[in-house]
């Protein structure tokens, strides 16, 4: 384990000559945090009260609450709705400034930031919090074909994609046309795919029900594509038996022990027991992986295979304590000796943790290594359909799917976000009505 940092309020290297000097003069502690989602945010607002000057640096101006993203791929949301302006968030704070920059590099010796425009952000202490993306095990050129879930315009363009698909299919001719542009398939199990899945699938044989004449989006096939052996892998096998009841309840089709081997326009080839075979599908959206943003290339050290970082329990790199990295881009072992998974629980506490060691660090204290109190998993199938592992209870159904709304309602940032939200939800209970479903960007799919 790499001994504890010893933060002095201006470390003589701070004064090394070149970029944005705004604070180059005073004494306080520059803490610069790359990211702003809940990882970055968190220990951004730790530090509200602290005797320290806060930069926030991210490539987009605002911060994005990824668990409720499928509703906009589904069009239940709008992308208003769980986005909100990251200057909006830390508006009162007067010790932070907000920063919308393209990060290039790290200058560890220097101890700068350099972004895309030129810009050099000098840093006491840097906090790395700049999360994942989708993952395709060495298959990048599938992405065009089966894009992922985990920006905002991901999510609209993947629904561009479905609600285009039924547009397509009210206007085709041919029969077997027709079955593939109402052919979904969604890669992957996990709580992200299920819930697309679920939700597709009330889509399709709800909302969209009454809008079409040449077709019965009813009739739509919604495939859910798991290498292993049963849905949600990550919660106790009774629960994941309830889910696959609840996926089947809607109509939707898994295929389970099935490894996607290809993926194009035309659709997916999968191999499973069956050996393999091509299924047509016009629509395929990936959730089967997630790979970490550049940060160890950008720190100049090796990442493991899926780009995360090595850290100590202090959540820092072993030869550079004031370096932090937390969330999905960091690796970091829980107390079973596995990697702690990439949630936004496990991003929030250990931003709020780095927060609080910088400060003790500060002050000459010593901390604790980091512990992650895990409050369970949570996944949601459709309407009064969900599944909760606290650890302590599980539950399934409707007490579940009610548990789920409202714990995703309290943590949406934003009164507004949160009372648009749960009106836009009881709309859609009550009347099965989708209320975002427009075909937005360019003609070019």
């Amino acid at each position: 384990m790499a001994p504890e940092a010893t933060l002095d309020r201006r470390p003589a290297s701070s004064a090394a000559s070149g970029g944005d000097r705004s604070s180059a003069a005073g004494s306080r502690h520059r803490v610069v945090i790359l990211g702003a989602g809940f990882g970055g945010l968190s220990a951004a607002k730790a530090l509200a009260k602290a005797p320290v000057e806060v930069t926030v640096i991210d490539r987009r101006n605002y911060h994005l609450f990824q668990p409720l993203l499928y509703q906009v791929a589904i069009a239940g949301l709008s992308p208003a709705d769980i986005a909100v302006p990251i200057r909006s968030i830390l508006r009162h704070q007067a010790n932070a400034r907000v920063l919308m920059g393209e990060v290039e590099g790290v200058d560890r010796q220097a101890r700068e930031v350099f972004l895309a425009d030129g810009r050099r952000i000098p840093f006491d202490s840097l906090i790395v919090a700049t999360g994942a993306r989708h993952a395709y095990f060495g298959h990048d050129e599938w992405e065009p074909v089966a894009p992922g879930l985990k920006q905002i315009d991901d999510a609209t363009g993947i629904r561009r994609r479905i609600l285009l698909a039924f547009e397509r299919a009210e206007m085709a001719t041919a029969e077997k046309a027709r079955e593939r542009l109402l052919t979904f398939a969604i890669v992957g199990a996990g709580p992200t795919g299920v819930e697309l899945a679920g939700a597709l699938a009330e889509l399709a044989k709800k909302a969209l029900a009454a809008d079409f004449r040449a077709i019965d989006p009813r009739e739509a096939r919604i495939l859910l594509v798991e290498a292993a052996e049963r849905p949600l892998t990550s919660f106790p096998d009774h629960l994941s038996v309830k889910a696959t009841t609840q996926l089947h309840k809607l109509g939707v089709e898994l295929l389970l022990g099935a490894k996607v081997t290809r993926c194009e326009e035309a659709g997916i080839e999968i191999e499973d027991s069956r050996g393999r075979r091509f299924i047509p599908a016009a629509t395929v959206i990936w959730a089967a992986g997630v790979q970490a943003s550049p940060a160890a290339r950008w720190l100049g050290i090796a990442g493991d295979r899926a780009g995360r970082v090595a850290v100590t329990p202090h959540l820092n790199l072993p030869d550079d304590p004031r370096i932090f990295v937390i969330g999905d881009t960091a690796l970091c072992l829980g107390a079973n000796g596995k990697p702690l998974p990439g949630v936004a629980p496990v991003a929030k506490q250990q931003g709020g943790y780095v927060a609080r060691y910088i400060l003790r660090a500060l002050a000459g204290r010593s901390s604790k290594p980091f512990a992650y109190f895990n409050y369970g998993n949570l996944a949601t199938i459709g309407r009064r359909a969900a599944v909760a592992d606290l650890g302590w209870m599980q539950m399934s159904g409707t007490l579940a799917w009610l548990f789920w709304g409202g714990v995703h309602i309290f943590f949406l940032i934003g009164f507004r976000n949160r009372i648009f939200v749960l009106l836009s939800w009881l709309w859609a209970y009550f009347l099965f009505h989708s209320g975002a479903r427009l075909i937005t960007g360019d003609d070019n799919d």
